[in-house]
């Protein structure tokens, strides 16, 4: 589908957006991330699938470009209902333009013409009935940038919350206060990936480093429970220095905060630097404990990272969770804490019945 073909289709799919504010000359000002575009009638925003319909600001509504049901350790959660099912969804579009997007066929729609992944109409009522049948115990908005999309995200996590199911967003962290504020009563857990210590290269990206550190300073003191990130890149992100900056400033937020270091493999523009390696991603794990932060995780190479998979007590160092990749092979973590020396261990490790086993309740 060419992209003008695309972009007609998807203006079929929109509603008025609430995370904006008027200005002078129809022109909007938009808060769904860090640009804070000010959009001028006839125009996108840099998103572009935000857009301004003579003063109006138009934004994605009614459909998902893909859904799939996972493991909530692929998003990557490790410490939130561990062993449970995510009913993942993702719309087209992103604020940043990575050059190594592993979801650029839809981060990219509407940039670029060879990312093309035409929309499925969907309800809020039918995704609670998908996430029901699929045995899902979350809902998560990902694959592209849940930010740019977060009122579809709300009318669906309107109706999935009630409905007993936990949500998420997967992020690149662009946000801005008026989103985060308008997201919380519905959004529970948040990752954010921190893509670098290196304003410069967040630059490549499309970002700025500094929106990604308030983000995440935003979100732990908004109380959504936060996981983040770094996939490293060699040549890119990977230099000890800016390994250890990053712990430094994660664990000066929080100590209890998981950082997962992932391998980078060769995807869409970016094919130059050779594979993210084993002695590499152990290498960043063991500078992220020497910063202080309690939970390290290397990833995307399963069985190959030693312990660096598994959750340990940071004060008796008992195993509490041992994973191979995205499965979880045993669960030791009772009533939040460990139980050799009762340490509470931070996350979200509710024993509730799955949210697939409820009634909802879409009154």
């Amino acid at each position: 589908m060419p992209v003008q073909t695309l972009k007609a289709v998807l203006k079929t799919h929109t509603i008025e957006g609430e995370l904006c504010e008027e200005m002078e000359g129809k022109r909007v000002r938009c808060y769904a991330c860090g640009h804070r575009c000010v959009i001028l009638p006839g125009l996108d925003g840099i998103c572009r699938v935000r857009y301004n319909d003579d003063g109006r600001l138009m934004v994605p509504s009614g459909y998902v470009s893909s859904v799939q049901c996972d493991p909530i350790e692929k998003k990557p959660f490790f410490h939130a209902y561990p062993g449970s099912l995510a009913l993942t969804f993702g719309m087209l579009g992103c604020d940043y333009h990575c050059s190594y997007c592993q979801n650029w066929v839809t981060s990219q729609a509407l940039r670029d013409p060879e990312a093309v992944s035409p929309p499925t109409e969907v309800t809020p009522r039918e995704m609670v009935e998908i996430a029901r049948r699929s045995g899902a115990r979350l809902v998560v908005s990902s694959y592209n940038e849940p930010l740019i999309t977060s009122e579809w995200a709300v009318e669906i996590f309107k109706q999935t919350k009630p409905a007993g199911f936990v949500c998420g967003y997967v992020s690149n962290g662009n946000a801005t206060p008026e989103v985060l504020d308008y997201i919380r009563p519905w959004v529970d857990l948040y990752k954010i990936d921190l893509k670098g210590f290196n304003d410069r290269n967040y630059r490549q990206l499309g970002g700025l480093l500094s929106n990604v550190l308030d983000t995440i300073r935003m979100v732990h003191e908004r109380g959504f429970w936060l996981e983040i990130v770094t996939l490293l890149v060699p040549g890119f992100n990977d230099s000890d220095d800016e390994i250890r900056a990053a712990a430094d400033f994660i664990a000066s937020v929080s100590p209890d905060i998981p950082w997962h270091v992932t391998a980078f493999h060769q995807d869409y523009k970016m094919t130059g630097p050779d594979n993210t390696s084993i002695d590499r991603l152990i290498r960043a794990a063991e500078i992220g404990y020497g910063a202080g932060l309690n939970f390290v995780y290397a990833g995307n190479l399963p069985g190959r990272v030693g312990n660096y998979e598994n959750t340990y007590c940071p004060d008796c160092k008992a195993a509490l969770i041992e994973r191979y990749g995205f499965r979880v092979l045993s669960n030791r973590i009772r009533d939040g804490a460990c139980p050799d020396c009762k340490r509470k261990i931070s996350g979200r490790w509710s024993d509730d019945t799955p949210a697939s086993k409820f009634t909802p309740n879409l009154n």
